[in-house]
């Protein structure tokens, strides 16, 4: 609650909460659209992947300019909202919240997956899927798409709400603000590929570190929520296996907490990525879809109510 009186943050929190309750993300003007447009200019400015089979100096030297990159667009942003803040006061925080949740866009776009597949429109939950993951979803059967969709259920639910949550709740509006903006530049230059590998580099251990704690907390939300003794159990001893530090704890403790089996081959930008098994149980159906949105709904419910508890106990 840095920068924030307990009175504030409680107001600016309540506030936050019910504009995304309410309205949902914005559906026009909404500033990732821009926040993205402008970082994707930059990447095309400060990106030298061309230069990339040069080994050594050019590639610390693409490194460094994605740094550079990543450091220009997180300190303007937060420079604009400090402008903001300094106007708005602590509405400023609750529209930073606002911006940053993204709970009922989450449920939504999981629901139109859920929906068709249910009824055997695998053409429609594909479309639906797409919109959220960025796999190639074109040949995917029933199996492969709830799968991807229960995956995606409970990351983007660390990523885009119990991150966001906690960052709110230990920095106010600066907090949850930098986090978003470092999750964002990350799902658009932390890949792998060819002309991303060292440019995108610094946005992707950016996201790794601000996201270690959120998402231990997350999975071990999901643990006590759900069928706990798999949870732990899968978290233990398969998340190690997975390669992102943040990802493997919280679907392994999702996967086990819903006693479903996650994981196995996926075609990420082309190329097929064998990925070690998470959870255990049968392969999730449409019904565990919903399964998954309901834990994560309790576990957002839990982590309201903490939050709420804490914030009038220092009242």
């Amino acid at each position: 609650m840095l920068n924030l009186n307990p009175t504030h943050w409680l107001s600016a929190f309540a506030l936050g909460l019910l504009l995304e309750l309410f309205l949902g993300e914005p559906k026009r003007f909404h500033p990732l659209v821009g926040f993205g447009w402008l970082a994707s200019k930059l990447e095309r400015r400060f990106n030298l992947a061309h230069l990339s089979q040069i080994a050594g100096q050019s590639n610390l030297h693409n490194i460094l300019r994605g740094a550079l990159a990543w450091l220009l667009l997180i300190a303007a942003s937060l420079a604009a909202f400090a402008l903001l803040k300094h106007v708005m006061g602590w509405w400023a925080d609750a529209l930073a919240l606002w911006f940053a949740l993204g709970a009922r866009s989450l449920f939504e776009h999981v629901r139109a997956i859920a929906r068709p597949l249910s009824t055997g429109d695998l053409i429609t939950a594909r479309l639906a899927l797409s919109r959220i993951v960025s796999r190639n979803c074109a040949e995917l059967d029933d199996i492969g798409i709830a799968k991807a969709g229960l995956e995606s259920t409970l990351e983007n639910g660390a990523d885009a709400i119990f991150a966001s949550l906690f960052f709110f709740a230990v920095f106010g509006g600066y907090g949850v603000l930098l986090h978003r903006l470092a999750n964002t530049l990350d799902a658009m230059w932390g890949y792998k590929t060819v002309r991303l590998f060292h440019f995108g580099r610094i946005a992707a251990r950016a996201d790794d570190v601000l996201n270690f704690i959120p998402a231990r907390l997350t999975a071990l939300s999901y643990a006590l929520l759900g069928y706990c003794r798999s949870a732990f159990s899968c978290w233990q001893s398969q998340a190690p296996l997975w390669d992102s530090p943040n990802a493997g704890p919280v679907m392994a403790s999702g996967a086990g907490a819903l006693q479903v089996c996650l994981g196995g081959e996926a075609i990420y930008h082309g190329e097929i990525h064998v990925r070690p098994q998470l959870g255990c149980g049968p392969v999730p159906t449409a019904h565990d879809l919903q399964r998954g949105i309901v834990l994560v709904q309790k576990t957002l419910a839990l982590w309201i109510a903490l939050l709420l508890g804490g914030s009038l106990w220092m009242l």
